[in-house]
Parts: structure tokens; C-alpha cells; sequence
């Protein structure tokens, strides 16, 4: 198990012996790593993210424009199997296809047509939960997600405030949504907007 709660198998990403993830500062401590990140990505989070047309590059692009300066492998799919606290990711080897589909879903709802905030919460609910249960990259899924979702938002008409984001409830909304219960999720969407 990783400092990031990560468990995996055979894992390239890391430096030999250890669960820290290889990055361009060359850090070997998982709390200086881990303070490297939320500093670089907070950076990065603050300049306007990248344009696209909401598809998986676009969601790549992203994942580059927020830890490209810290993991060469940013933006790209992660290529090992991961679980966080016993739920297991979408494997690698299925994670092009999954995106695709989740993606192609998203064009057909929420950003085809003006929808209510109602309808779009519960579509932005059913995507988020989807989107995380991908888990497309090696690390910074969770800002990744929330980043884009701001960016669906803004373009349905209903923009989320992340700055309202209660991080405990909606960790436990995200959890849940993982076994299929997208309500509370739906709660805590419903509480940005």
C-alpha cells in the first residue's frame, strides 16, 4: 500500500523499494513528494486549464496541464493495476475502451442539450462516478475529475464553485458512488452549483 492509499502490483511508477511515485524533482520522500504535488498542481490549477472538445484527450490534456510538472507520465494512462481501499479500478488494458464509451455517453447527455440543473447534477453525478471508477491515471485522479467537471459545467450552463467543496462528505459521496449509490453525490454536486 502506498502514502497515497494505493494498492498495487508490480509497479514501474515507483522508485525500486519503495511506494513513492517517480517524479521530475527527483524526491524520494513521500511527504516532501506529496507537498511537491499540491504546490505544482495548485499552480496549475489556477491558470486556465486547456481547451478541448470533452473527450478522452481533452480529459488527458487536462491530467498534463496539472501534474505534467511533476510526473513525466501525466496525461497518459496509467499502465498497472490499481484498488484503493479494496475497490478495484478499471483494469489498464480496458481503460481506452471504458473512456470512450464513458465520453461518447457525455456527448449524448449533458453537453448536447440544455438540461435543468437537476438533470445535469444527476448526469454529472452518474459521469464523476463513472469517471472515477476508470481511474485513468497513476495519481491525481481526484483533481483531474473535479477540474473537468468544472469545465462540463461551465460549458452546460450550470458552473460548480469548487471553492464550496466540503472535502470529508464528498470523499464519502465519491466512496459511495463506487458501489453504485450516486444520492449523496448528487447532494454534494447540487451544493456547488
Amino acid at each position: 500500500m502506498s502514502d497515497h492509499g494505493y494498492e498495487v502490483f508490480d509497479d514501474p511508477y515507483c522508485y525500486r523499494g519503495t511506494f513513492v511515485l517517480k517524479n521530475r524533482a527527483g524526491l524520494t520522500d513521500a511527504k516532501r513528494l506529496q507537498a511537491f504535488e499540491l504546490e505544482m498542481s495548485s499552480l496549475r490549477a489556477d491558470e486556465p486549464l486547456p481547451n478541448g472538445r470533452f473527450g478522452p484527450a481533452h480529459y488527458c490534456a487536462v491530467h498534463k496541464h496539472l501534474f505534467g510538472d511533476v510526473y513525466t507520465w501525466a496525461g497518459r494512462y496509467r499502465t498497472v493495476r490499481t484498488a484503493k481501499g479494496g475497490n478495484v479500478f478499471c483494469y489498464p488494458e480496458h481503460i481506452d475502451k471504458e473512456m470512450r464509451k464513458l465520453f461518447g455517453r457525455l456527448h449524448k447527455g449533458v453537453l448536447r442539450a440544455p438540461a435543468s440543473s437537476g438533470d445535469f447534477v444527476e448526469m454529472a453525478a452518474e459521469f464523476l462516478a463513472e469517471l472515477n471508477a476508470i481511474h485513468a491515471f497513476r495519481e491525481g485522479n481526484g483533481l483531474a475529475q473535479l477540474a473537468f467537471l468544472r469545465l462540463i459545467s461551465v460549458r452546460a450552463g450550470h458552473p460548480i464553485d469548487l471553492t464550496k467543496l466540503r472535502h470529508g462528505p464528498f470523499l464519502e459521496a465519491m466512496i459511495k458512488s463506487f458501489q453504485g449509490e450516486t444520492g449523496s453525490l448528487e447532494a454534494e454536486l447540487r451544493r456547488l452549483i
